[in-house]
Order: structure tokens, then sequence, then C-alpha cells
């Protein structure tokens, strides 16, 4: 049940919210229109009017549900999200009162507006832990997917941003996978910037679905190496979601993808990951290039450097292509590099909490002569390490 209009209050300006209601209840159509569109402009910056108008849901759900006009269903819609916003009351009120089955109609409408309108109302209604379940049995996932083949960008991205909502309950992963995403994430990483938006949503979605789509992924033509690329080249986000794909499928079954991965190039930029990345990003990066190498043995909690480069260097010995291999080699020295100066930067904490001068003294020229000689044996041209 909607709300009761909003009792007066001196304190709040609310001759607007009573005649916007009111209007909201008139005979004429472009009555109904001018009154939903003040809805959108009062409800657009203040929370306190989304509250105020929460008696306007029924009636603008009621115009989505019985117009055939494009304006009156644009206005209502328009309103409608607006309301929705950061208001789990009136998420709540929206669908209850039938709001679902107009929205995802719209979905599949030609009118650029509708479409994305509905999509973005989605986005909001789909962020409410209680709204899921109901929107993922309403058949909200078949036409986001298709968004994803036809739509303009903003569309696409509040369409991947519904589906990551919905694909954190339980209940959606199934029929995510039936409406066959794997094409179209795999197109959207291929024909935008690794860094965009539409990539770092795309991979995040790939992330949550890598384990039940390792081989839609595997037989999508570039399917595997549009992730290597976004792993490589991509925002922060986007590298942390695209390593974590791979991890997923290395998991789910490492005989069967270790060798796709390792085929599209995913040495060097796990490793630079293993570098530059966040903690999650790191410890993913290395768990996974654990998984990759010719023996996993036993797994552990963590992966020590010094663990690490030998794994590392027992994988880039397998590697083939020369352009790989040259970037694997750099980036492995540069790996090394911060290594070394991490050891020294704990070197000297040790000595500032009061080492003996003579044993610091030894101790630092004996620890420094190490590091130069694992950095020279790392460094390029790498003779003795990568002779073949």
């Amino acid at each position: 049940m909607t709300a009761a209009p909003p009792a007066a209050n001196p304190s709040c300006p609310l001759s607007a919210v009573n005649q916007a209601l009111l209007l909201l209840q008139s005979d004429e159509l472009s009555m109904r229109v001018e009154a939903a569109k003040e809805i959108r402009r009062l409800t657009k910056t203040s929370p306190r009017y989304r509250r105020q108008l929460s008696a306007a849901v029924g009636p603008l759900v009621g115009m989505l549900r019985c117009c055939d006009s494009a304006d009156a269903n644009e206005a209502a819609l328009a309103a409608l999200l607006n309301l929705a916003v950061k208001d789990e009351r009136n998420k709540v009120n929206i669908i209850e009162a039938g709001a679902l089955e107009p929205i995802i109609s719209f979905l599949q409408s030609e009118n650029p507006i509708l479409h994305e309108n509905s999509a973005a109302a989605l986005v909001t209604l789909s962020a409410s832990p209680r709204m899921k379940p109901i929107i993922i049995s309403s058949g909200a996932i078949p036409p986001l997917i298709n968004i994803l083949n036809h739509a303009g960008p903003q569309a696409k991205l509040d369409a991947l941003t519904a589906l990551h909502n919905l694909s954190t309950h339980r209940d959606a992963i199934s029929p995510i996978l039936e409406a066959q995403p794997i094409p179209p994430l795999v197109s959207i990483l291929k024909s935008h910037r690794k860094c965009s938006r539409l990539s770092e949503k795309s991979a995040a979605l790939l992330e949550l679905l890598a384990a039940a789509a390792s081989d839609e992924l595997v037989a999508e033509r570039g399917g595997v190496l549009a992730v290597v690329e976004v792993l490589e080249c991509g925002s922060k986000r986007a590298r942390a979601h695209a390593v974590g794909a791979l991890l997923a499928m290395c998991e789910e079954n490492r005989e069967r993808y270790r060798e796709a991965i390792l085929k599209e190039g995913a040495i060097p930029g796990l490793m630079e990951l293993t570098v530059e990345g966040g903690p999650e990003a790191r410890a993913k990066a290395r768990a996974l290039l654990g998984l990759l190498r010719e023996d996993p043995g036993p797994r552990s909690e963590g992966v020590g450097p010094d663990e690490l480069e030998e794994i590392v260097r027992g994988i880039v010995l397998g590697i083939e292509e020369e352009e790989q291999l040259r970037k694997a080699k750099r980036v492995l020295a540069e790996m090394v590099q911060v290594s070394m100066e991490r050891s020294l930067e704990h070197l000297q904490k040790r000595a500032s909490r009061g080492m003996d001068g003579v044993l610091n003294w030894v101790y630092s020229t004996r620890l420094i002569e190490h590091l130069k000689a694992r950095v020279y044996v790392y460094s390029v041209p790498f003779h003795d390490l990568f002779l073949r």
C-alpha cells in the first residue's frame, strides 16, 4: 500500500507537494503528466520531497500500466525513478503497486527514453535486497541481457549494473546463464576501452559468472584474451575483476583451463599486478600464478616473495612467443627490484630499533650484495636463467 498524502507542516514547503498530488488525481491526462514532471523536479535533489511525495507512487504506477501515451509513460517512469533513489520504502511501494511489468516491457521498447529510464529504474530497484528475488522471478534478466547486445552505452551500463546487483542473489545465476551473457560481455570488452566503466562492469559480472561459465568463455572467440587484455590495460578495479575471473576459472578446473589462460599471455599482467595491485588483487594474482605453474604443489594461505619468483620463473620458461617473453622478463626484473627495495626498508626499520652498529653494517653489506645479485640474475637479457 502507498502512503497517504502528507499532513501540513509549517516548516516545510508542502504547497508544491500538495498541488502535485492533487494534479495526479485529475481526469485530464495532460494534467497528470505535468504533475509527474513536477514530482520528478522536486525529488531530483531532495530526500525530504521523496518522503513527502511517497503517496504519488500509486497514481504514477497507474499511469505506467494504463496509459498508451509515450509522454505519460516517460514522465511517470522518470518520477518513479527519482522517488526510488535512496528510499527503501518507496522502492517496496513501487514494486508492490505493480510497476515491474510495465518497466520490464519498456526494456524492449523502441523508444530510447523509455528504454534507458527502465534500465535505470531496475538499477535502483535491484539495489534493494528484499526486491531482488521478486525482480528475478518477474523475468527481468533476459531483456537486460538483450540490452547488452543492442542498446547505447548508458543503457548497457545500467543493464550491467542491474545484472550485477541481481547476481549477488543465489537465485540469479541460473537465469543469467540461461540468457547467454558471455557473448555480449566479451563483445563489450573487445569494443570499448579497457579502462572504461563499461569494461569495468563487464569484468565484474564475468568474475561472478566465471566459475559456472568457464566453458562458454573459452569457447567464445577471443573470450579469454579479452579478459587478459583487461588484466593488462584496465582500470584498477577492472584488473582486479579480471584476475578474479581467471582465478575462478582455474580453481574450477585447473587442468581444463590452465593452458587456455597461459596461451593468451596472462603472465606479464599477473606479474605486474603482484606489484601494482591492491591487497586483494595481489593475493588473487599470486594464487593464480601458483595454479598456472606446471606443478602447483600443495596450496597454502600465502605465497612469499621468494616462492613467487620461483613460480614466475618456472612459468616464464614455458613461454614461446618472443614478445610475451620479453615483456615477462622485464616485469619480473621490476618485481624483484621492488622486492629488494622492500627488503631494504625492512632492514632500515630493524636498524632504527637499536641494532648494534657494527653488526648492522655487516648484515647490510651482505644483504645488499645478495639482492644486487638477484636483480642481476633477472635483468635483461637473462642469459643464464632463460637460455633455451
